[in-house]
């Protein structure tokens, strides 16, 4: 079992450690401090958009269909009302390859049933938006 731990290392710094194979993130404040590392925020996107892709990848290993090189583009905006908070999550996945239409909906049903995903509260937007490459000439 993997053990995760957050510690604020000063200057509104703090490093993530996941045990036991010493993985590391470092995460910063994006307003009060130097904004070099990923925010709260940037992780919470990640965490989305990276729950969806897996799901997409475990349905692309079992019928055998090459997602290997998609992207995701991730957009976050916030609100002030009532409360500062994330109320929209903009995914856009570029798969660079083309799928049938049958493969296409199971990749994106896949994608909508991410546990992470749906952990949000109701008033939390998510959208995906999913572009395949087109169908290259025989």
């Amino acid at each position: 079992m993997s053990t995760l731990t957050l510690t604020y290392d000063g200057d509104q710094h703090a490093t993530a450690l996941k045990e036991p194979h010493h993985n590391t993130v470092a995460v910063d404040c994006p307003f009060t401090a130097r904004g070099d590392e990923f925010s709260p925020g940037n992780l919470l996107g990640v965490s989305v958009a990276g729950c969806m892709l897996l799901s997409m990848g475990a349905v692309a290993q079992r019928d055998h269909l090459d997602l290997r090189g998609t992207t995701v583009d991730i957009a976050l905006s916030e609100t002030h009302k009532p409360f500062p908070h994330v109320d929209t999550i903009s995914l856009v996945f570029n798969v660079p390859r083309d799928f049938s239409a049958g493969d296409r909906q199971k990749l994106e049903r896949a994608a909508g049933l991410c546990p992470i995903k749906a952990s949000f509260r109701a008033e939390t937007k998510i959208t995906a938006t999913y572009n395949y490459a087109a169908a290259k000439a025989a």
